[in-house]
């Protein structure tokens, strides 16, 4: 495993960010306040930044993710907004031609001098697809990595070859030309906890974005990655998700997840459940005897400077990760804080040791 650990963040480009909740900050679905959160997490010297793929919200009081901005197009611009920060974009496999999406990151490469990143999802929620006559409910959870897989190698044969003929399963492409090629070929993310997720991900991508409910769980999944890649001569680097709440005090920023919990938008939780499948009587259950808590979309940690440094820390040592995608609830406060205050602590524990000649 890297010793270099890469902090990045998960760009809020739906309305109401990654808090469902009524008290918390509500970051808007702009384009401009996005640009200020993608220079912000240059500035503090974060390594990438992210943008999800979403297509229909969750309703509820908040009408959380009601609105949304198009992952790649928004991508282009924070590309020629910031210098050095990885810029991510999220593509559907399910929703976009290989073709279209071979050339469409060809040309952010370019834009953002090298830096691009295609993160590839399969589309997984019915909702989305639905709305657009594009849902295939008989496609198997198995089935659907098999023609993402499909679409992943018609994508690299499309950035490393003058033309591309190939017949399969899901996609056609005749004599199919995708000049200029890039170079170098964007980075490819990845998402996934199930086994044929981390297959995916071992064999075709460069970061893995996992999840579990335990660090003993994370780190598990993050040593089967790394060494299915190992195993096929790769390198994959693993990452997870986490929401940074900090204050002045520990006490303080308790006292803000009791305050966001307090806000829970249980209507917008419902709606998001059901989304994953869940029948529509057992998700408004759920959501109705949900503890606050659940305003969170991801783990998170809670404290002053020096408490949130050391729980990061723990989170990526006992987990054995490569990186982090932060979330803050309020971006343009939460962001600079960290930066100025936490990441320098992150940064220094990574640092190489030099050895002074005595």
């Amino acid at each position: 495993m890297s010793e270099h650990k890469e902090y990045g963040v998960f760009l809020p480009n739906a309305a109401g960010g990654w808090m469902i909740s009524k008290t918390a900050p509500y970051p808007p679905a702009s384009y401009d306040y996005n640009r200020q959160v993608a220079r912000l997490a240059e500035e503090v010297g974060l390594d990438f930044i992210m943008a999800m793929a979403k297509w229909r919200g969750f309703g509820g009081e908040t009408d959380h993710w009601g609105e949304t901005l198009e992952s790649m197009t928004m991508m282009a611009g924070l590309a020629e907004a910031t210098e050095k920060v990885k810029i991510w974009a999220t593509v559907h496999a399910n929703m976009q031609n290989p073709a279209f999406a071979a050339k469409v990151f060809t040309t952010l490469q370019q834009i953002s001098h090298g830096r691009a990143g295609m993160n590839i999802v399969n589309g997984a929620y019915a909702d989305e697809f639905q709305q657009m006559g594009i849902w295939d409910e008989t496609m198997s959870h198995d089935e659907r990595y098999a023609m993402t897989e499909e679409w992943t190698q018609a994508v690299l044969r499309l950035w490393s070859e003058p033309s591309v003929t190939m017949h399969g399963d899901f996609f056609t492409l005749t004599d199919c030309e995708s000049r200029p090629l890039p170079d170098p070929r964007p980075t490819i993310i990845s998402a996934g906890r199930s086994d044929r997720g981390r297959a995916f991900q071992a064999q075709y991508a460069d970061g893995a974005f996992l999840g579990s409910e335990s660090l003993e769980g994370m780190r598990d999944l993050s040593r089967d990655v790394h060494e299915r890649a190992a195993a096929a001569g790769r390198t994959v680097r693993t990452y997870s998700m986490l929401t940074i709440v900090q204050a002045e005090t520990d006490a303080e920023a308790e006292a803000l997840v009791a305050h966001y919990g307090d806000g829970l938008d249980r209507e917008a939780l419902s709606n998001m459940r059901r989304s994953w499948g869940w029948a529509p009587e057992r998700a408004l259950s759920w959501a109705q005897s949900a503890q606050g808590e659940e305003a969170f979309q991801t783990p998170y940690v809670t404290g002053s400077a020096a408490t949130i440094a050391e729980r990061v820390l723990e989170i990526v040592d006992a987990a054995e990760l490569d990186g982090l995608m932060l979330i803050f609830p309020d971006y343009l406060e939460g962001l600079p804080r960290f930066g100025e205050t936490v990441l320098p602590s992150l940064r220094a524990a990574s640092a190489p040791v030099v050895e002074v000649a005595s």
